[in-house]
């Protein structure tokens, strides 16, 4: 781990990424066409489309995982047991990793760059709507690892998109040894009811923004569009804002207004009891909410708001719609805070802030295959050290237990 071959890996699946991305771009380019083809929703048109503000950003990550490298290469300090027994853990890779999640075809090539630097193999099973772009960003990561010097397998592409295919890997848990599902809540369910391969659950988020009694308005209708606007389909997005009873009509006002100046649309679906602001013309397109609407991810530019009475019901709301991902609170009073990160299970919990703050780079964690919302081996950003584990080196002279 941390040989000079993968580190060169790194380097030349960025020079090999820019030296085919034309290649990639047409291939892309079709994907996308036959998307708009098919009618196929905007956002996710849009998860598929790449530009070349992407190329700028794949490079640059491939850069920062090589130089990240080194860190594994150190040997790790040792500890001594007694006068004969010196102790250390040594990394080692996870194995083979069996990456399934959909049209997303920046996660084809994270899913080529991270797990395969830290001395992994990887399967790549990714949305059928991007078949075309996987398999010329198979052929970047095949030449980039021939070039390395390491065998051109460890990165494979699955595109057959029968189902069945991909239920006879996953009842191989004698020849992969991690599962990473990263997307739908219902994907992740069929990923865990179907394999017993040890499973790294990277599902979407039902994510929900408690705005107090107390908070700062402003800063909370803020706070919701940045949490909404710019990935209204991401993992991250908040899907619900629950809010006090005593100010909800005031935080409608706000959102408006800071809607408003920033050119922004959103549709806002309204239960009971709230006043619409006075949108005639306005940013904000007024529905109501729906008891199906509790537990959604809508996967556009759309939030629902609930009244509550306090940070109890909240708590309790998210206890039962939450999909345990990033949780956030609004609220000018720590106890407040202090209760809601304290009883809310989340992989992340975010005070006075976006939501879409949960990103490792964002947090200066390095790149992150995907977020974990499991409590075992890795739980929020899935960055480099999740994806290894360890040996216990023990180091002796004779040493006996007797």
């Amino acid at each position: 781990m941390g040989a000079p071959a993968y580190q060169r890996y790194c380097a030349e699946l960025a020079r090999r990424l820019e030296e085919h991305w034309p290649e990639v771009r047409r291939a892309n380019d079709q994907d996308v066409h036959e998307a708009q083809r098919r009618g196929l929703p905007a956002t996710i048109v849009d998860r598929l489309r790449l530009t070349d503000q992407h190329l700028t950003d794949l490079t640059s990550r491939a850069a920062e995982v090589g130089e990240g490298l080194a860190s594994f290469a150190r040997r790790k300090p040792e500890h001594r047991v007694g006068d004969s027994i010196a102790l250390r853990r040594v990394h080692k890779p996870l194995g083979v990793l069996f990456l399934v999640y959909e049209a997303r075809p920046t996660v084809t090539f994270d899913g080529a760059l991270l797990p395969v630097a830290m001395g992994n193999a990887v399967l790549l099973r990714g949305g059928k709507e991007m078949a075309l772009t996987d398999a010329a960003l198979q052929e970047v990561a095949r030449a980039a690892l021939r070039d390395a010097g390491l065998p051109e397998h460890l990165v494979t592409v699955i595109n057959d998109a029968d189902r069945s295919v991909m239920k006879a890997f996953l009842a191989r848990p004698d020849a992969i040894d991690v599962l990473i599902p990263r997307g739908s809540p219902s994907l992740v369910d069929y990923c865990r009811s179907n394999s017993s391969i040890p499973l790294i659950a990277s599902g979407g988020g039902t994510n929900h923004l408690y705005v107090h009694r107390s908070a700062d308005l402003g800063m909370a209708a803020e706070v919701t569009l940045d949490s909404k606007i710019p990935e209204p389909a991401g993992c991250t997005s908040v899907e619900l804002v629950l809010v006090d009873e005593e100010v909800g009509d005031r935080y409608l006002a706000a959102l408006h207004e800071s809607a408003s100046a920033r050119g922004e649309e959103l549709t806002v679906r309204l239960c009971p009891g709230l006043t619409p602001p006075h949108t005639s013309g306005g940013p904000l397109r007024v529905e109501s909410l729906q008891e199906y609407d509790l537990g959604r991810e809508f996967a556009s530019p759309t939030i629902g708001v609930l009244a509550v009475s306090g940070v109890d019901a909240a708590v309790r709301h998210i206890g039962e719609h939450g999909s345990a991902h990033t949780e956030g609170v609004i609220t000018a009073e720590p106890a407040v805070a202090e209760e809601f990160t304290g009883r809310v299970d989340a992989a992340a919990l975010i005070v006075n802030g976006s939501l879409r703050l949960h990103d490792a780079p964002t947090l200066g964690l390095g790149p992150e295959l995907a977020i974990s919302t499991g409590r075992l081996h890795a739980r929020g950003p899935v960055t480099l050290e999740d994806l290894v584990t360890h040996s216990w080196l023990v180091e002796s002279e004779g040493a006996l237990r007797g």
